[in-house]
């Protein structure tokens, strides 16, 4: 499965594209960090951006999008950017008929490392272990969009546009098992959903 993983900004941008087997081993296929300037206006900037992102889906052609979901942040401008790319990206992958999948930081981060508060050091580290990269690729951008990409084709088997969860019924025999992140991510999720309806159920 092909996988292109974007992490959104406008004026950062990472984009990784990443080849993960169905024993789930990873290869870097590219990655780069799509900047544009502060000094030209938000449309021109986004064209810029859009420009970059259309050329590796046609020069790597991946099978699905992998986008960090956008969350609040005290900074307006900087989810105004995130959402704006988010957008962006979106419409170039359903003019190409492409598959997209958001994922939010603490699931990308269990899926990598396990834990889903893990820093951007160790995603980092294990991005470039998985990868079996020499060194961790930089800027933050570029370790964080190949972990989306990773992330995506983990959760999802190798199926583009499906979703990987033990609660979505019996796995056939010939598929693969989960990774010991993805058993850490269900079961976060399961934790998250209970304390969710505890609290319902007390208001």
């Amino acid at each position: 499965m092909r996988v292109l993983g974007i992490d959104p900004g406008l004026t950062r941008c990472g984009v990784g594209v990443v080849d993960v087997a169905q024993d789930r081993s990873a290869t870097l296929v590219d990655v780069i960090v799509l900047r544009s300037p502060a000094d030209l206006d938000t449309p021109a900037r986004l064209a810029r951006i859009a420009d970059g992102i259309e050329a590796i889906i046609e020069e790597h052609r991946p099978q699905a999008v992998a986008l960090e979901r956008v969350f609040a942040r005290s900074d307006v401008s900087t989810i105004m950017g995130t959402a704006q790319i988010s957008g962006v990206a979106m419409l170039i992958a359903a003019r190409r008929a492409l598959p997209v999948a958001m994922h939010t930081p603490s699931e990308v981060k269990a899926a990598i490392t396990g834990y889903g508060r893990a820093d951007k050091k160790q995603v980092g580290a294990m991005v470039a272990r998985i990868l079996g990269l020499e060194a961790v690729p930089k800027p933050a951008d570029a370790a964080d969009a190949l972990a989306l990409a990773i992330c995506h084709a983990w959760r999802t088997g190798g199926v583009a546009g499906a979703a990987v969860t033990e609660a979505a019924g019996p796995r056939s025999a010939d598929a693969p098992a989960l990774t010991p992140a993805q058993r850490a991510w269900i079961a976060a999720e399961r934790s998250a959903a209970v304390s969710g309806a505890a609290r319902r159920l007390k208001a």
